[in-house]
C-alpha cells in the first residue's frame, strides 16, 4: 500500500477547521483533522509534509512521523508543520484501523473504560447559544446542560477584564462581576454542576492571584492555562497559592515541551491536543509519560467530528484520564452537517464510537457544498521510501 493523494477539504462556513483525506492505491481514505491558523497549517501540509509523505506506506505511521518530524526540527517545529502533521497522522490511524477493520481503541492495545468523562466548554453558536448563556444567566445555563446529561463546564469570566491593562491589573469591582456567573450556578444548581475556569493565559501572576483568592470559596474543579505555559516557575508559584488545581497546556507541543513542566511538578494536571501535538501516537506518549509523574491528562477538544472521535478512542485507553473536552453548540449543529457521528452525553459522560478506525465518514453531501475548498497534492512525492533524517535540501538530491 502508498499514499497516492493528500486532500484538504475547508468550508467557508466552518472557517476554523481543515479535515485532511489520506489516499492509498487500495482506495482506502484515512481521515485527519486540524484547527485554527488554518492558513499556515494548509500551506505547511501542502507545501512540507505532503511532498515527504505521497508515495510512502501509509501503515508504517511512527517511522513517517519521525521522518516528518526529522525535517521540521530544522526550523522549528511547534506551529503551522507540526498541526499539519497531526492531521496526517490521524488519518493514517484511521487508515490503520479501515484495513485492519478495527476500532481505533482497540489498535492502540484495548480499552481502560467504555464510558468517557466530559465537560463543556461553553462556547456558542446561533443555534445553540451557550456562550451568551452564561454572560445573561449561568444558572438556566447550568439546568440546560443537567438536562442534556452534563454535570461539568468551562466558562471564561475574567477574560475581558484583561484587556484594558493588559492582564496587568484586575480591580476587585471586576474580580465582583467575574464571579457573577459563578454565582449564578451555584445559587441554581449547588454543587450539582462542576465549574471549570479558563483564563486564556491572559495575567500576570499577581492579578491570577487574586483571581484565585475570589473562587476558593465555589469549590471550583480547576483553573487553566492560568500564564503563558513558557513561564513554568511562575505558574507552578500560582499553584502553591491557591487550592484549586491548574490545569495546562494544550499550548505545549509534543512530549518534548510537556516535559519540563512533568519534571518541574508545574501542574497536577495536564492537558494536551491530538491535533496539534503531533496526534494519536504522541497523545499516548504524553499520556505515559504523565502516568509516570502521576498526573492526569485532560483531552483538548474544540474542533470537528474527526477530533472529537479520535479524543474518545484516546480517552477510551489511557488509564489517566481526567476529562475529555467537548462543545455542546458544535456537535449539536456543525457536527451532523460534515459527518455521520453523533454525539450525546450520558450522567456526564460521553460513549465511544465503533465502526474500523476513528468510525467516523464523511457526509457525501458534505462533499458538494458549494462552500467546499478543496486542494490536493498527488503523485510520487520527493522521497519514497527514505527514513534518513534530513531538512528538504537533501529530499531535493532525489528529484
Amino acid at each position: 500500500m502508498k499514499i497516492t493523494a493528500i486532500e484538504s477539504l475547508q468550508w467557508a462556513e466552518y472557517p476554523r477547521l481543515m479535515v485532511v483525506r489520506v489516499h492509498t492505491d487500495d482506495g482506502l481514505i484515512g481521515l485527519g483533522e486540524t484547527v485554527d491558523k488554518i492558513p499556515g497549517a494548509k500551506g505547511a501540509l501542502h507545501g512540507t509534509v505532503a511532498p515527504l509523505t505521497l508515495g510512502q506506506d501509509p501503515l508504517d505511521i511512527e517511522g513517517l512521523w519521525r521522518f516528518v518530524m526529522d525535517n521540521i526540527m530544522y526550523h522549528g517545529y511547534a506551529g503551522a508543520e507540526l498541526r499539519a502533521l497531526s492531521a496526517l497522522e490521524v488519518a493514517l490511524w484511521d487508515l490503520l484501523g479501515k484495513k485492519y477493520g478495527a476500532p481505533l481503541y482497540r489498535l492502540l492495545g484495548g480499552r481502560t473504560r467504555t464510558r468517557i468523562p466530559t465537560y463543556n466548554t461553553c462556547i456558542g453558536t446561533p443555534a445553540v447559544p451557550d456562550y451568551a448563556a452564561w454572560h445573561d444567566d449561568a444558572g438556566a445555563l447550568a439546568h440546560s446542560l443537567l438536562d442534556d446529561g452534563i454535570a461539568a463546564l468551562k466558562i471564561w469570566p475574567f477574560d475581558r477584564f484583561s484587556e484594558a491593562s493588559f492582564g496587568q491589573y484586575i480591580s476587585p469591582a471586576e474580580v465582583e462581576e467575574g464571579l457573577r456567573p459563578v454565582r449564578q450556578i451555584r445559587d441554581a444548581v449547588g454543587d450539582r454542576m462542576a465549574i471549570g475556569i479558563e483564563c486564556h493565559f491572559r495575567w500576570n501572576r499577581v492579578s491570577i492571584e487574586r483571581i484565585a483568592r475570589a473562587l476558593e470559596p465555589y469549590n471550583i474543579l480547576f483553573l487553566e492555562d492560568v500564564l503563558p505555559a513558557v513561564y513554568a516557575d511562575e505558574i507552578k508559584l500560582v499553584g502553591q497559592r491557591t487550592t484549586i488545581p491548574i490545569i495546562g497546556s494544550e499550548l505545549l507541543m509534543t512530549r518534548w515541551q510537556l516535559r519540563e513542566w512533568m519534571e518541574k511538578h508545574v501542574a497536577p494536571i495536564l492537558m494536551t491536543d491530538p491535533v496539534w501535538n503531533g496526534g494519536i501516537a504522541e497523545t499516548r506518549k504524553i499520556a505515559s509519560m504523565a502516568e509516570a509523574f502521576g498526573l492526569p491528562l485532560v483531552l483538548h477538544n474544540v474542533a470537528g467530528p474527526i477530533c472529537h472521535a479520535a479524543c474518545l478512542h484516546l480517552a477510551a485507553h489511557i488509564p489517566n484520564l481526567y476529562f475529555v473536552e467537548s462543545v455542546r453548540a458544535f456537535y449539536k449543529t456543525y457536527f451532523p452537517v460534515l459527518g455521520d457521528l453523533r454525539v450525546a452525553v450520558q450522567d456526564g459522560h460521553l460513549s465511544l464510537p465503533e465502526g474500523p478506525g476513528l468510525g467516523v465518514s464523511l457526509n457525501p453531501s458534505a462533499l458538494e457544498r458549494p462552500d467546499l475548498i478543496r486542494h490536493v497534492s498527488e503523485g510520487d512525492g520527493l522521497a519514497a521510501g527514505r527514513r534518513a533524517m534530513g531538512d528538504h535540501w537533501a529530499v531535493e538530491t532525489i528529484r
